[in-house]
């Protein structure tokens, strides 16, 4: 887990959520994602990634790991990151 040490608060707490989700699946996936990315993200990206953060677990994995479409309301900047991300590596 990367360390929130030198982020703001809204990071720190956004990396933090990213880990504790609930469903060990989307602890990793998010978890893993926010690591990378978090410290870069611009002010639009932290915003899609804080309403993401609403949606059900069962859901989003689902649109993640390429089950079922990413509805149009939800298919962002932010989720192609994060799909990409998982799809590279």
């Amino acid at each position: 887990m990367r360390s929130s040490a030198g982020l703001d608060d809204r990071r720190k707490r956004l990396l933090f959520r990213s880990w504790h989700r609930g469903m060990r699946e989307m602890d990793y996936v998010l978890g893993t994602f926010a690591n990378s990315a978090i410290a870069d993200m611009n002010d639009d990206e932290l915003q899609e990634f804080e309403m993401l953060m609403q949606v059900p677990d069962p859901d989003m994995y689902k649109w993640l790991s390429g089950t079922i479409e990413v509805p149009e309301n939800w298919n962002t900047s932010i989720v192609n990151q994060i799909r990409s991300f998982h799809l590279d590596n």
